[in-house]
């Protein structure tokens, strides 16, 4: 139980740490790629729904506590969650497929906007450290 809650705990920083980022991002540069992590407008039903940020970021969370565990059990599977590597390869990998959603919405970047891209990408290999490191930091604690 405790192993799930610091899961859950490492979904929502790494979740607060890609959001920061691209929000700074955004803010500096009008690049939007916070708009970007909080777009639904692909997804049938809630595409309709009048979402205040704060929901829209809170389902971002979620979906980040739901990534953080699946890729934890998946790669505990195969002997691999002490690996920084798969942690970036796999977020990296998922971000660069998510940013296609951007032909999806006229809110978000351009999807030939390559500037938009790298800061998309580095944001989600950023996640993909604090979520090896918070891992990490999780598995020193269980060995106490």
């Amino acid at each position: 139980m405790k192993r799930l809650c610091n899961l859950i705990s490492s979904g929502i920083i790494s979740g607060l740490v890609l959001g920061i980022f691209l929000k700074m991002v955004e803010l500096f540069t009008g690049k939007a790629v916070y708009v970007l992590l909080l777009n639904v407008d692909y997804i049938p039903i809630i595409k309709e729904w009048n979402m205040h940020e704060a929901i829209e970021f809170g389902l971002h969370l979620i979906v980040s506590i739901i990534l953080v565990l699946c890729i934890y059990f998946l790669l505990e599977r195969w002997k691999l969650q002490n690996q920084m590597l798969p942690y970036i390869i796999v977020n990296v990998l998922i971000g660069c497929i998510l940013y296609f959603t951007t032909q999806l919405s006229e809110r978000t970047p351009d999807l030939m906007d390559r500037t938009a891209f790298l800061f998309w990408a580095v944001g989600h290999l950023i996640y993909g450290v604090v979520v090896w490191l918070l891992i990490q930091l999780l598995l020193r604690e269980k060995e106490r």
